[in-house]
């Protein structure tokens, strides 16, 4: 008894040792690290607003945080989670920095009373915003290290009407999310949808839809008016980011318009370019100008203006201008220079200052390019690698509307052919899969006739290629087809060439070539690139902001893979595809560009934009479980396919594997009200067009849910690396991929047919692109055709704490990975040149689909390698 009563009162034994509490005291305060960037203006501190926000921290109007319990809910909030005091930013006044700066913060937390923190408010109470990058809090009794990735711009409070929060990098389904921070995520999403109405402002968050109605300025006039795509049967489009900007006076339909050279296009503000990301635009598009404007004032002294009168006039573009130091002395310039605008100015891959750097294609070899073996080639392993397919019937068809467009079937004979097939029939070669065809005819050719009202004067085209035994393609036949003089219901008037190397006759197979190469390239631009990546993509993007949480598994999996998309997209409305911008002045449809691509829009089918469903639907391979992927190709040599299906494969696992961590069953997938929401807006919103076509998934399996983000990641990464990234190295050398022609083939007996017969270059040159329109569509490709310096290729995320699931993250390891493993396959099948189609005549190695995931090292610039993980350009 004795022995208690000490113990109770004096904490001491009968042999007078102190007695060690039973229960500690419960830590109360936790230390934390804030990332941020303060607001600057082209990669330099803003002076006025980090004066002006010290000014404001001194008289009391500081940067708060205040942590939310996700395990303790305050029945006076709703059962929200309960909120802990505010902490701040400590030695924002004394702390000099440059962009990227670090703070301690210290919470005042009670883990008994208030639980685990699962979110924060951010409140921001000084002039200018910032950018959060990350909130990482140490020592978090019973957890450890808890970690905030908010990668987001916070505006001044006075901007907002609701609190800024974020959320732990914690992954929950909607119907496992902790009852405190359930309203806190539904809220969330309430405001990231807004209210549908208004003008949009820079601080807003909104993600809304709108039609492609703002590529017009009908106050200028007919000239510059142009239809809405979207919303119609006649003009069927995928749905754009809205920006509330008021309709236009003189046509209500139309949206207004900012001023030309104005960048300032709303979207949310997370959405937009890095300032790493926006001086390397700029600084490409100031070089890129400087590159036209110098060409275009010496051709005012020429004699034949606007024209190139030899291929040299063409090579002088990239010969010659200012060298620039190489190598290691360019590289330490470019480390002492604070600006990445005027780094960007100062490229380290070898190029010219003022002159257009050799395009790949002709750096080798000058003619090489001008080749039947190289021109068959780059249907495979090219730019535009995506629109040959296996020829199942002779002669060709066509799929047009007879009653309306008459007889568009091919007008190409046995006796056209045979004669270039090595002894083959044409019915021995198409049994043994060896007759292709790349078949622009029945896209353009509803539009042609419209087309060449402009100053194009075009053909729609049909190239017929045999496979040789050495696995090269040959080029057999191009048909070149106009409408009917006297109407569509006539149907076409068409003409076959067929290949010859000298004379006349070489001249103009040449030409006849170039006809389709400009089919292609139009193609490429407008359809291949711009509406199968950047305009399909968009609605996904909006969808998954506004149905997905950031706690969301998909959202964690999707978002790397919509970075900058929104920015690029709305830059090119403003500048790129509007009436009267560079893809009118360059490429051959003219004002009638984005209408054609809407027409091709109404075939557009989600589930044929993976890889293997794309390949079967070509004919360019069929069903064999031997073969890796299931697939045998009718073409072995085929790059594209080959380093496509690899990369396929690799997302493919991935996914698989990071979808079953939380889809266990069907059934998670059919409950989950998050991700049936999302699935419903993209088909009935976002492509609400052709919500009613038959084949879009029902999203119901794990199987339809692997499939559709693996396609939404192919997409947005490998397919859009393999159609943008080879835009300079094979098209920034014009006479290989010219986008425009002038006039049409000559015939015998004119002035245009003899000067082909005296001096085919020149007429060749009179025929294709004039000079200022390659100087404007070779400076835009070069732009188009740069990785960023801060670049995040496939396989890489931004943030190594992008989620706490280990087994995710795991998963991610591998995928990472595999991608390197096949960067090895892909160097080992470039090595030896055994492969005729990674090399061929112009010797230049396929690496387009290289993932480049094992680079770390941000240099950017012209490449023929990289699949980044988003269309960021």
């Amino acid at each position: 008894m004795l022995e208690k009563l000490l113990e109770t009162v004096c904490g001491t034994s009968r042999d007078g040792s102190k007695i060690e509490k039973k229960k500690k005291k419960k830590k109360k305060k936790i230390k934390g690290t804030v990332v941020l960037k303060k607001k600057n203006v082209m990669d330099c501190t803003d002076v006025c607003a980090s004066i002006l926000d010290r000014t404001y921290e001194i008289f009391g109007k500081a940067v708060s945080f205040h942590l939310i319990s996700s395990t303790h809910g305050d029945p006076a909030n709703g059962g929200r989670g309960k909120l802990g005091k505010a902490a701040y930013l400590e030695k924002w006044v004394s702390k000099i920095t440059s962009l990227s700066a670090e703070f301690n913060i210290t919470f005042h937390w009670d883990i008994e009373t208030l639980g685990i923190p699962g979110a924060l408010i951010v409140k921001n109470h000084h002039y200018s915003q910032f950018y959060l990058k990350t909130v990482e809090l140490h020592d978090v009794p019973q957890h450890g290290t808890l970690h905030f990735v908010c990668n987001s711009w916070v505006y001044p409070m006075r901007l907002y009407e609701y609190n800024r929060l974020f959320f732990t990098n914690k992954t929950y389904l909607p119907g496992d999310t902790p009852e405190p921070l359930r309203l806190h995520r539904e809220e969330e999403l309430i405001y990231l949808r807004g209210t549908g109405s208004g003008m949009l402002k820079p601080w807003d968050r909104v993600y809304d839809y709108a039609y492609y109605n703002d590529l017009g300025s009908p106050e200028k006039g007919i000239d510059y008016s142009r239809p809405v795509l979207g919303g119609s049967k006649e003009y069927p489009y995928p749905r754009r980011g809205r920006t509330g900007r008021p309709p236009n006076e003189k046509d209500p339909n139309s949206e207004t318009r900012l001023p030309l050279l104005s960048l300032n296009v709303y979207v949310p503000k997370d959405e937009k370019f890095s300032q790493v990301k926006f001086s390397d635009f700029i600084g490409d598009a100031l070089k890129s100008l400087g590159q036209v404007l110098i060409p275009e004032i010496k051709s005012l002294f020429d004699k034949t203006f606007n024209e190139f009168d030899t291929f040299q006039d063409v090579l002088n573009l990239y010969e010659g201008g200012i060298k620039l130091p190489d190598g290691v002395s360019l590289h330490k310039i470019r480390k002492r220079i604070p600006w990445e605008l005027l780094k960007e100015l100062l490229h380290s891959d070898g190029e010219r200052f003022l002159k257009f750097p050799m395009p790949d294609v002709i750096k080798e070899d000058r003619t090489a390019w001008r080749t039947d073996e190289e021109f068959g080639r780059e249907m495979l392993a090219g730019v535009n690698p995506v629109n040959i397919r296996h020829l199942e019937e002779f002669p060709p068809t066509s799929k047009l509307d007879p009653q309306v467009y008459g007889n568009q079937h091919s007008t190409m004979t046995r006796e056209h052919i045979e004669k270039h097939m090595q002894g083959l029939t044409v019915e021995h070669a198409l049994a043994s899969n060896r007759l292709f065809i790349l078949d622009h005819h029945d896209a353009m050719m509803t539009y042609l006739r419209r087309i060449n009202t402009t100053a194009t004067k075009t053909y729609a085209t049909r190239t017929l290629l045999l496979l040789q035994e050495n696995g090269t393609l040959k080029p057999i036949a191009i048909e070149l087809s106009l409408p009917h003089e006297n109407g569509d219901k006539h149907g076409a008037v068409s003409q076959v060439f067929t290949p010859c190397q000298t004379g006349v006759e070489g001249s103009i197979w040449q030409l006849a070539k170039a006809y389709a190469a400009v089919n292609d390239s139009g193609y490429h631009q407008l359809i291949s690139h711009w509406l199968n990546t950047h305009a399909v993509i968009e609605p996904f993007i909006i969808a998954t902001n506004r149905q997905l949480s950031v706690l969301h598994p998909i959202y964690k999996i999707l978002k790397p893979h919509f970075r900058d998309t929104m920015h690029i997209n709305a830059l090119a409305r403003q500048i790129l595809i509007n009436a009267g911008g560079v893809v009118e002045a360059t490429v051959f449809p003219a004002r009638y560009a984005m209408e054609m691509s809407s027409a091709v829009y109404k075939n557009w089918n989600f589930t044929e934009q993976g890889l293997p469903e794309d390949l079967l639907k070509r004919g360019m391979a069929i069903k064999d479980s031997t073969k890796p992927h299931g697939l045998r190709l009718l073409i072995d040599d085929y790059p594209y396919a080959v380093d496509g299906l690899d990369i396929w494969s690799a997302i493919e696992a991935w996914v698989d594997k990071y979808c079953r961590l939380y889809y266990p069953s069907n059934e998670t997938i059919q409950a989950d009200s998050e991700l049936q929401s999302w699935w419903t807006e993209i088909r009935e919103v976002g492509h609400a067009d052709i919500k009613n076509e038959p084949w879009w998934p029902k999203l119901h399996t794990q199987q339809e849910l692997i499939k559709t983000c693996s396609t939404i990641i192919w997409i947005s990464s490998a397919l859009h690396a393999a159609v943008n990234f080879g835009q300079y190295p094979y098209a920034g050398y014009l006479p290989n991929r010219p986008t425009v022609s002038r006039r049409l083939m000559p015939k015998p007996g004119t002035r245009e047919f003899t000067e082909l017969e005296s001096n085919p270059d020149s007429a060749f040159l009179k025929t294709i692109t004039a000079q200022f329109q390659t100087l404007l569509g070779v400076s835009l490709i070069e732009i188009l055709s740069r990785h960023s310096t801060d670049e995040i290729y496939l396989g890489q995320r931004d943030d190594p704490e992008w989620t706490d699931d280990d087994r995710a993250r795991e998963a991610f390891r591998e995928f990472s990975c595999a991608l390197m493993e096949i960067e090895k396959r892909i160097l080992e099948r470039n090595n030896g040149r055994r492969l005729r189609n990674r090399w061929g005549p112009v010797q230049l190695p396929y690496t387009l689909l290289y993932p480049n995931t094992s680079d770390e090292s941000k240099e950017g610039g012209l490449g023929v390698r990289g699949i980044p993980n988003s269309i960021t350009i």
